[in-house]
């Protein structure tokens, strides 16, 4: 028990962030990657698994060295209006998110407990948002990291499913690419929602977080922290291993739906609470109860990452004090974006946009957003000035440069399909 806990006071940020990227609209990306390929997009969670470290690295790096948030060292050293459009941006992405997130977590808690749509929505955004102002950031970073465990359900769930392994093995290592306007769509959706503009800012904040409260500098922007060896080798093994969980389970939750819906005919997952409840029948009680918590797990976990990258990036911008490390009273206008974030994404359940329209909108954005932050990362990242003696090695700029372009190629291509270019 003591080596468990142990394990767990190590990791940090990486962890946390790459738990937060299987949110309940992650859920259902991945899940609709299933129920309509089956298992013929395995590929893309190990595929995208370096992509995603590499990224998720430079980004906690950046914190780490300068002391600042992304935003902050945008701020400094490029055009205001880069700045301004790509929070402009990122706030209106997350909010839809969060909206998504919050019905998600209410259909589940509705179908589990009976209890009115309305009721539980209300609830769980009351929650949330009275855990991230009022529990301080060292409390608040331990309570995140256990609810990273949730997402264990979605491997338990994979349990109650018979399993061809020369397929699942196959689907896993070969990648199968598909020239259709539903499969570039699928691609956007998949690597939009994994490697998001969201995580980026969160991650780059969290790890200066981390500083304050071991002392290294009083508070964000305030002074350059000392980085040491150490600092980056922990930092590169707390971010691998969130991301290689949350590759994991983004696997795991693209197995079972393929396994399931797929082979059922399902191919419509409008929610979460959908894919929880189409699992009933299929894999069993067990399956769907597992599925159902997981969601709601998940959701606390996402929720507060969402609407706090989003206040990080508004508030530094805008000169306020930033920071879960502050209190309510010095940091009014960091903790009151939040709440109106969590606002306006509760408000957007109560006008009937559809969630799958609102999720395909959000990775949409995500996917056409996260490009250029990914070539702006590699420019800070290089920038000696900047980050000294810790720029980017080969390997990482190589990888960083790739998935930029890879991005940017299928979010063109989205786009030329919207219009009927192809």
């Amino acid at each position: 028990m003591k080596r468990i806990k142990r394990i767990i006071s190590f990791l940090g940020p990486g962890f946390i962030t790459g738990a937060a990227d299987d949110d309940p609209s992650g859920i259902v990306a991945y899940s609709q990657t299933g129920a309509v390929f089956g298992l013929k997009q395995l590929w893309t969670a190990p595929f995208s698994f370096p992509f995603m470290y590499v990224v998720q690295e430079m980004c906690g790096k950046i914190g780490l060295v300068t002391g600042k948030g992304l935003a902050g060292v945008i701020k400094t050293h490029y055009k205001p209006w880069l700045l301004y459009f790509s929070i402009s941006l990122l706030f209106i992405a997350n909010v839809i998110n969060i909206s998504t997130d919050l019905g998600a977590m209410a259909a589940s808690l509705e179908l589990l407990f009976n209890l009115p749509f309305m009721f539980w929505i209300i609830i769980v955004t009351l929650v949330t948002l009275a855990l991230e102002i009022f529990v301080s950031y060292k409390v608040y970073s331990k309570y995140l990291k256990y609810l990273a465990f949730s997402l264990l359900l979605y491997i338990v769930s994979a349990f109650f499913i018979k399993i061809d392994f020369k397929e699942v093995l196959l689907s896993t290592i070969v990648p199968n690419f598909i020239f259709s306007k539903d499969y570039i769509f699928n691609i956007v959706a998949v690597f939009g929602t994994t490697i998001s503009p969201y995580l980026f800012f969160w991650q780059s904040y969290e790890e200066v977080e981390e500083e304050v409260v071991l002392g290294k500098i009083k508070s964000m922007g305030a002074g350059v922290p000392r980085v040491f060896k150490r600092d980056i080798d922990r930092l590169r093994i707390d971010t691998a291993v969130g991301m290689f969980f949350s590759n994991l389970i983004m696997w795991f939750i693209i197995f079972v739906a393929g396994s399931t819906f797929y082979v059922s005919g399902i191919k419509d997952i409008s929610t979460a609470a959908d894919a929880a409840f189409a699992l009933k029948p299929l894999a069993g009680d067990y399956a769907f109860i597992l599925f159902a918590l997981g969601i709601v797990g998940t959701g606390l976990l996402a929720v507060p990452i969402l609407a706090g990258s989003c206040s990080y990036a508004l508030s530094e911008a805008l000169g306020m004090k930033v920071g879960l490390s502050q209190k309510l009273n010095k940091a009014h206008g960091f903790y009151g974006t939040i709440a109106l974030a969590m606002i306006a994404g509760l408000l957007i359940n109560f006008i009937g946009i559809s969630p799958i329209k609102a999720l395909y909108y959000t990775a949409i954005l995500n996917g056409i957003i996260a490009p250029p932050l990914i070539f702006i990362i590699l420019l800070i990242s290089n920038n000696k000035e900047i980050m000294g003696e810790r720029v980017n090695g080969r390997t990482t700029n190589i990888l960083g440069l790739f998935i930029g372009i890879f991005m940017t190629f299928f979010s063109l291509l989205l786009i030329a399909s919207l219009f009927g270019i192809i």
